[in-house]
């Protein structure tokens, strides 16, 4: 997947693939796709949303979010899809689910539980549904508990505010099913209910030490429509 060049005439600039986790992860999380930070240093969520998604919402560390033995880190794309003509980031090229992620959740056969962020993500896996009653609801994906989240994004502020009993009643309730599975000491929960400040974590200190040595750069824009044509899979699965 690494490799993984097919849409890099709709970027206009070389994709950097983002895969990690072992096959044999407890936790499933899949997502929408990385943004710049995270492709510039190869390490989903390595920005704000992951460090709310870590500390705020998942009450544990960097060590264990990033350890591949308990979390696989999917996505409906594996690229930065670059910025549109506002500034946002654009949605992950379809082929992307087709090629990759389709194929890797077909062998993620040890998971516990997944966990479904952002409404892309969402869509992919039931396609139609709204995410507000995905999230509010319980699942099931290859017969294991699978929670619906709203994007962590600070930009995100609002779906939150307006629905409070996401963090009052199914936060809670997904933590305990990520502490349970991990083995993790409730002294730790403890800490994070506790804990103030907001923890500097480690891709801050490595952006803290490249602005100090920063060279300007192209930015990465791309009009180009999304790549939506189906492509076999090329993973030798058949």
């Amino acid at each position: 997947m690494k490799e993984c060049r097919y849409c890099q005439n709709e970027f206009g600039f070389e994709p950097r693939p983002v895969q990690w986790g072992n096959p044999d992860a407890k936790i499933v999380v899949v997502s929408q796709a990385p943004g710049l930070k995270v492709h510039d240093l190869g390490k989903p969520f390595s920005d704000l949303s992951g460090k709310k998604l870590r500390q705020k919402w998942f009450y544990i560390t960097e060590d264990q979010f990033y350890d591949k033995s308990n979390f696989y880190f999917s996505m409906a794309g594996h690229c930065f899809p670059g910025k549109g003509a506002k500034g946002h980031d654009r949605k992950p090229p379809k082929v992307c689910w087709t090629r990759w992620t389709r194929y890797e959740l077909e062998h993620l056969k040890d998971a516990e539980l997944f966990l479904i962020i952002g409404q892309e993500a969402a869509s992919r896996l039931f396609p139609g549904q709204k995410l507000e009653d995905l999230v509010f609801s319980h699942h099931t994906l290859k017969g294991k508990p699978c929670y619906f989240l709203p994007h962590p994004s600070p930009l995100n502020y609002r779906w939150t505010k307006n629905h409070p009993e996401f963090e009052q009643v199914w936060l809670p309730e997904i933590r305990t099913k990520i502490y349970e599975i991990l083995g993790l000491p409730k002294e730790q929960r403890e800490f994070y209910e506790n804990l103030k400040k907001p923890l500097v974590e480690s891709w801050q200190k490595t952006n803290a030490k490249t602005n100090r040595n920063k060279k300007v750069k192209p930015e990465l824009e791309s009009n180009a429509p999304d790549c939506e044509n189906p492509h076999p899979l090329q993973t030798g699965e058949e």
